[in-house]
């Protein structure tokens, strides 16, 4: 016989119950998705938190407790992931502009040393300034400059994905593709 289950399932609404039941069908949605779904409508039909668990592929009912107690203080939102670990990003927007607005500046050769940005100089630039960031790393930069959808060129420059010029007759004009951040994924 089972203990008694400290935190139990509350009930469910019927909006949570049908979205509940659509994700634990799903092959679109991401895994954890379906499977924290299926953990919980076991739940709620009567099987215990290790019964749960085995139906969605957990290895402890432990797993499924601590998903039902989240789920009954967020509810849907507990299906999504949580930080799993790492160091937390420690720039927020007001930084990443600021990187974002260094690289977009086209350097001059005489005070930046260069015609062109790399890691290297861009962090020895934002490090240097007056409203810079004295602490930012390479990889910081590299990281800001790839969720912005920049990404480096054989010509050794830093392009923003999905965005060309091309002549036309009219003169040149900038083409930016809708699709470019679906296919960078």
């Amino acid at each position: 016989m089972s203990r008694k289950q400290k935190d139990p399932l509350r009930p469910l609404s019927k909006e949570e119950h049908r979205n509940l039941k659509h994700l634990s069908r799903s092959t679109s949605q991401p895994a954890v998705h379906v499977t924290r779904a299926k953990a919980l409508l076991a739940v709620e039909t009567g099987r215990s938190y290790t019964e749960a668990a085995e139906m969605a592929g957990y290895r402890m009912g432990d797993t499924v407790a601590k998903l039902v107690s989240r789920f009954n203080q967020e509810g849907m939102s507990a299906l999504q992931p949580r930080h799993e670990g790492g160091t937390p990003s420690s720039y927020g927007v007001s930084e990443t502009e600021r990187i974002l607005t260094e690289v977009r500046r086209v350097p001059t050769p005489k005070a930046d040393g260069t015609a062109s940005w790399s890691l290297s100089l861009l962090k020895a630039s934002l490090r240097q300034a007056l409203d810079g960031l004295p602490q930012v790393s390479t990889y910081t930069i590299w990281c800001v400059l790839h969720e912005a959808g920049y990404s480096w060129q054989k010509s050794r420059t830093w392009c923003e994905t999905g965005k060309v010029q091309r002549k036309r007759k009219r003169g040149v004009v900038t083409i930016r593709d809708a699709d470019a951040v679906a296919k960078k994924n």
